[in-house]
């Protein structure tokens, strides 16, 4: 028998609360099956499966307040004879397992919704942020018509069939202010600890991105407006590979010591509509060609902003990126997301004036900074790994 527990999903992360099962007992599942969305202080979490086998026991039930490292479900492992599964609440017909699909994915036919009640209704596709909602409001999602793909019902459908009830306004806004606080409490507990254990130094260099802006234009022009490149994939791509090279700067340290990572799971800082920021993994990015580290960075900012991602997206990252974009500030000195040991500051991309052949230009330029752990590494290792950074950067064909 397998026991599996809730999952940290963050340095300080010590509980998570129930939302609803994607699973039932009886039911065969495999690993990486979404089973459970959990509501952490940052967002709500599809938490997926580590384990094959078939489910036992439901070990928790929708609304409860579950501990980190908590048992919340029993598997009977292959080969292994089940013993009568037993529900958290009431028996249901088992919804299809998610396999690594956005949250806002239903069966085509009828399903048991296995909600607080325990009584089995409509299964209303919706994403997570939506349900959560809902259930504040108290409104029935079968009731809404959705505007998300396939008709999926979003977070703005549950707001915009709650606006004609005053009460029901007064909640939107109570719940946006208790997320909001939830979230600034769980950044700042972060933040404090970084800053309280980790000796931070810091580095920063601005580096001439002329060639790379005129390569990303050039391969635009080619490509269908649907698939084009950003600045981000290219910068984002120059730190992956760099990284790779520098196992210093992609790791963590843990149990007093540095563990480095032979993969590169970028944490891409991701400004939420409501406030606060989430740092979902870009996983493997050393390994992805543009194009695909475009579509699944792009894939990342939608559910982090619906409230659907997986467990797996927002724990395990080895180097975080924070990109500011274009209406960020010219540079920024960024603090290490615990336990990681390194964190890159992307700031805004210009023309700035250079000096050419003794003649004074314009040239597209764009301020990198490295906040890195003494611990692990020093300063002459960091301008390595910035100057390798520039270095890929001027190279963009072969990122």
């Amino acid at each position: 028998m397998i026991e599996l527990p809730l999952p940290s999903l963050g340095p300080d992360m010590t509980s998570g609360k129930l939302l609803e099962w994607r699973i039932a007992p009886g039911q065969k599942i495999r690993k990486g099956d979404v089973i459970a969305v959990v509501d952490t202080e940052k967002a709500a979490i599809d938490v997926e499966s580590w384990h094959d086998g078939e489910v036992i026991e439901l070990l928790a039930e929708p609304g409860a307040e579950i501990a980190v490292g908590m048992p919340i479900v029993r598997l009977a492992d292959h080969g292994e004879t089940p013993v009568a599964a037993r529900p958290a609440a009431t028996s249901a017909t088992p919804p299809e397992p998610a396999r690594r699909a956005p949250p806002v994915e239903a069966p085509a036919s009828k399903a048991a919704n296995l909600g607080e009640t325990g009584g089995a209704t409509t299964f209303a596709r919706a994403s997570p942020a939506a349900r959560r909602r809902a259930q504040a409001l108290d409104i029935d999602l079968a009731q809404l018509r959705g505007s998300g793909p396939g008709g999926a019902i979003q977070l703005q459908d549950v707001e915009r069939a709650a606006a004609p009830k005053s009460g029901a306004a007064k909640a939107v806004t109570s719940d946006r202010a208790d997320r909001h606080e939830g979230m600034r409490r769980s950044i700042a507990l972060a933040m404090a600890r970084s800053k309280r254990e980790i000796p931070h130094y810091y580095l920063w260099d601005e580096i001439d991105v002329t060639t790379a802006m005129q390569w990303l234009q050039s391969s635009n022009e080619k490509r269908p407006v649907t698939s084009r490149l950003l600045p981000a994939a290219l910068l984002l791509a120059a730190v992956a590979r760099a990284a790779a090279e520098f196992p210093d700067m992609n790791g963590s340290w843990e149990h007093d010591a540095f563990q480095p990572s032979s993969a590169v799971h970028l944490g891409v800082a991701i400004a939420l509509r409501g406030g606060g920021l989430i740092a979902p993994a870009l996983r493997d990015a050393h390994k992805l060609g543009l194009d695909e580290l475009m579509r699944n960075l792009s894939d990342l900012v939608r559910r982090a902003r619906a409230g659907g991602l997986r467990s797996s997206e927002i724990s395990g990252q080895t180097l975080t990126v924070t990109n500011l974009g274009d209406e960020g500030s010219a540079g920024l000195l960024g603090v290490i997301y615990p336990p990681q040991v390194a964190l890159v500051g992307i700031g805004r991309i210009g023309p700035r004036p250079a000096v050419e052949a003794g003649a004074l230009v314009a040239r597209e330029r764009v301020t990198i900074s490295l906040a890195a752990d003494h611990r692990v590494s020093d300063g002459r290792r960091g301008a390595q790994f910035l100057a390798r950074i520039a270095s890929r950067l001027q190279q963009p064909e072969s990122l």
